[in-house]
């Protein structure tokens, strides 16, 4: 993987959990959702934890190292997964979308105020402009549905946006001092525990259809969407800031539209194109700027 460039690495990564929404879709209704983001995490943190064992990595040694694995696991998988899934009920698909995307422009502040980055006046410009080819693309969504939100599902978006983002500083701060199979292996399982509590708390865990559509979305998602994504993005966030890291996460909704046009005869408008183009020219500006970053250990 070393000799593989960051930034590609980062839009493998985006196209891995571009790719999990289809599968999301295909078996949503076989599982509780707290319970199918539970067992996603479970079956994804199993599987790191088992290739970590028998390659040998280290278990983290250090207080910090628990404590970064610790809060990724509570920010970026439980909090995140929990207010995505729930936000889903309440919240317009156009303006979870255009909410959820926040999420590189907080990670960039904290990062800025937590870690010392600077990403500078044309990485932020590159934020701002790839967030607002976000809007574009989701603005026909949110005019059409204006009443489809509430304020509850709002502060579901916004809480795991939030808890991506601290997750996102975390997993920076882990570098390479644990093996990013072993720490994402481990924040994957803490995660998998948190969500399994509130499912069991707020539905019941017994009501899965276990079909061979349920298995097969869960395998997508748990492996090659979670697992190998995870793993990917720990090494993608040792070698990059996290706000030209986190960017990148503009392209997945200008992916799932790809994806929807070639696939499912999903319409593409000049509105989209228009949000598209800028989405990505944001993601080039802002992966562009900074010096190169010392990776911590």
């Amino acid at each position: 993987m070393m000799g593989v460039k960051p930034r590609f690495l980062a839009i493998i990564v985006m196209t891995l959990w571009a790719s999990c929404y289809p599968l999301i879709a295909l078996a949503l209704d076989d599982a509780p959702h707290l319970t199918f983001a539970a067992l996603r995490a479970l079956l994804g943190g199993a599987t790191l934890m088992l290739i970590a064992l028998a390659t040998g990595a280290n278990w983290p040694k250090r207080t910090a190292e628990w404590g970064w694995i610790a809060l990724a696991g509570v920010g970026m998988t439980g909090i995140g997964y929990f207010g995505m899934f729930h936000g889903a009920e309440f919240v317009a698909p156009g303006l979870a979308t255009v909410i959820s995307n926040t999420q590189p422009l907080i990670a960039g502040l904290l990062a800025a105020a937590l870690l010392g980055e600077r990403a500078g006046l044309l990485g932020w410009a590159g934020l701002v402009i790839g967030f607002a080819g976000i809007v574009v693309i989701a603005a026909p969504n949110v005019i059409a549905d204006p009443n489809g939100t509430s304020l509850v599902g709002f502060g579901y978006v916004v809480l795991a946006t939030t808890g991506v983002a601290i997750g996102n500083i975390a997993i920076r701060q882990l570098g390479f001092r644990v093996a990013p199979v072993m720490a994402m292996g481990l924040q994957l399982i803490i995660g998998a525990v948190l969500l399994a509590i509130l499912a069991m708390a707020l539905e019941d865990p017994t009501e899965v259809n276990w079909s061979a559509r349920f298995v097969v979305s869960l395998a997508g998602l748990a492996l090659p969407g979670t697992a190998l994504a995870f793993w990917l993005w720990q090494i993608t966030l040792a070698h990059l800031t996290v706000s030209r890291a986190v960017v990148f996460s503009f392209i997945v909704p200008v992916i799932g539209l790809t994806v929807g046009w070639a696939l499912f005869d999903e319409t593409i408008t000049g509105q989209t194109v228009v949000g598209a183009v800028l989405s990505i020219a944001g993601v080039y500006l802002a992966s562009r700027n900074g010096r190169k970053v010392k990776i911590p250990r």
